[in-house]
């Protein structure tokens, strides 16, 4: 459900549909990567929709062809979106070389570029979980050419 006068309120208070918030800064990267990585629901749901997440660029393709049909479902949408944007961002981590996760001081996890570009993986993952857009290989294929 699109409600325009709620997403203008996120905005103002930084808050973006259920977003991902680290508590403090890990001192441990590998151990961030891997909590990052877990996103259970969007595994869940991809496996039911008989598409496995290996953490590579065609698994990213092969989420941007499921249904949404998480959509019908509000209180699903904000967690499924935080995922896709953890997943988009674990293999970001994995596949382009330099990259890593950086905690922003409001405690969202971001990609960060060895160009030093910030990537926000959970805004892209909660726009394509509600709109479809930009699909996440398409997000993808733009940080792997920098």
């Amino acid at each position: 459900m699109n409600i325009p006068f709620l997403g203008n309120w996120r905005k103002r208070h930084d808050q973006a549909h259920g977003t991902a918030v680290m508590t403090a800064r890990e001192a441990d990267p590998q151990g961030v990567a891997q909590l990052l990585s877990e996103c259970e629901l969007l595994r869940a749901r991809a496996a039911s929709a008989g598409v496995g997440l290996d953490d590579s660029a065609a698994s990213l393709e092969a989420l941007d062809q499921l249904l949404p049909r998480w959509r019908d479902d509000p209180d699903e949408l904000p967690w499924l979106g935080n995922d896709a944007g953890l997943y988009l961002g674990t293999v970001i981590i994995r596949t382009v070389p330099g990259a890593l996760w950086q905690v922003w001081p409001n405690g969202r996890p971001v990609v960060r570029l060895s160009s030093g570009r910030e990537i926000d993986v959970v805004g892209a993952g909660h726009e394509w979980a509600a709109d479809g857009a930009p699909e996440l290989s398409y997000v993808y294929a733009e940080v792997a050419e920098v």
